[in-house]
């Protein structure tokens, strides 16, 4: 009797347990709130790159190459362990955008790998937001961030000529692991260990041997050990979503489908501890653009719509990114400012009596826009 009443205090206590603890099921991307300051629609025309070479190369020869290229706009950088893509430019966007889309960007590269070499091999660029870098701070597992863009694949004629992956979306995370350190005599100690989960798009080239026809296939980097999963089959080309997302047990889900309609449950391609590791932090989302690294070969010309980061739990976040907001505004207004005093100074030239002449407006111009674009940039 006894021994029976202990059983069921055991399992009462372990159902209590149970029930307590938080149950994570999958997120789909695009829920909770927007955060803007963290996504790009690229509709603004004058969208640059300010491309500063060579590129970083740090994966392949341990060389960063400072300072890294950025955007105009401030929102994405060239990451250090590869440089960002060699052509990027606001086009119209595509048939089949988001509606009230009108632009989208373009992105291509060529002269991929270690700067001014020839690896004949495939090598990728890459285009980073970096959320650290951006607003000072990572984002939580326990916030549920998820991800979502707009990718249009051209029709298959159109692709690099080379059967392989050729764009990869992925987020940048972090875990803690525990490792022996040198030495005889060291002890196990905590280290911070990056990982980067993504989505691959590969494609199949009819001139490859037992390829009837081209065609395309996605992967998911990756399973409990790393690997690389097979996923669906790309039956048609033009806009596609994709999007990933971290719950609060650090578990990455993964989603895609074609079309530009918001992701739902039903287009989950799995969800996965990469690595066998548990997330505690993600702190930046970018895209990988592959080609061969021969000097001719030009990587497959997709463009991304509409990058979005959504936060479904706490208002931290938000807060901070409207905060980032309202400093950069003010930054804009200095330097506006700055300039404007500039040209007023700059407009006035005395002349060998002493006296001001007043230059004409056109004059100024190309000096103008120089100051004008070095000032935003800094």
């Amino acid at each position: 009797m006894k021994c029976q009443t202990l059983t069921i205090r055991f399992c009462i206590l372990a159902l209590a347990v149970l029930c307590a603890a938080p149950a994570y099921a999958q997120l789909v991307p695009g829920t909770g709130t927007r955060i803007d300051y963290l996504g790009d629609n690229f509709e603004n025309q004058k969208w640059g790159f300010v491309h500063r070479m060579p590129k970083s190369s740090r994966e392949q020869n341990e060389r960063a190459n400072y300072p890294m290229g950025y955007s105009t706009n401030r929102m994405w950088i060239e990451g250090p362990e590869r440089g960002q893509p060699d052509h990027m430019k606001v086009v119209p966007a595509p048939e089949g955008a988001l509606p009230g889309s009108q632009y989208a960007l373009l992105v291509r590269t060529l002269n991929s790998g270690i700067p001014g070499v020839r690896s004949y091999d495939v090598q990728q660029d890459d285009l980073v937001m970096n959320f650290s870098r951006r607003m000072g701070t990572s984002i939580r597992p326990s916030e549920n961030m998820s991800v979502v863009v707009r990718v249009y694949l051209p029709p298959f004629e159109e692709w690099e000529n080379r059967s392989g992956p050729q764009f990869g979306f992925r987020i940048g995370c972090g875990t803690t692991v525990n490792e022996r350190g040198e030495g005889f005599f060291a002890r196990n100690q905590d280290k911070t260990e990056p990982y980067w989960p993504g989505i691959w798009i590969h494609f199949r080239s009819e001139t490859s041997k037992s390829v009837e026809k081209d065609s395309a296939f996605l992967t998911v980097r990756g399973n409990t050990r790393g690997r690389d999963m097979r996923s669906i089959e790309v039956t048609e080309t033009g806009w596609w979503t994709m999007g990933m997302s971290v719950t609060g047990d650090g578990r990455v889900h993964y989603y895609a489908s074609p079309g530009v309609d918001n992701l739902t449950a039903e287009d989950r391609l799995t969800s996965q501890f990469p690595y066998g590791f548990r997330a505690e932090w993600s702190n930046a989302y970018f895209f990988n653009f592959c080609n061969r690294n021969d000097g001719r070969s030009w990587s497959t010309p997709f463009l991304l719509d509409d990058t979005q980061v959504f936060v479904a739990s706490g208002t931290r976040v938000r807060d901070i990114a409207a905060q980032r907001e309202v400093r950069d505004r003010k930054r804009a207004e200095v330097a506006k400012q700055k300039r404007e005093e500039s040209q007023k100074r700059t407009a006035q030239k005395p002349d060998s009596n002493n006296k001001t002449t007043q230059i004409e407006p056109a004059a100024l111009i190309p000096v103008a826009a120089t100051k004008a674009t070095t000032s935003d940039l800094r």
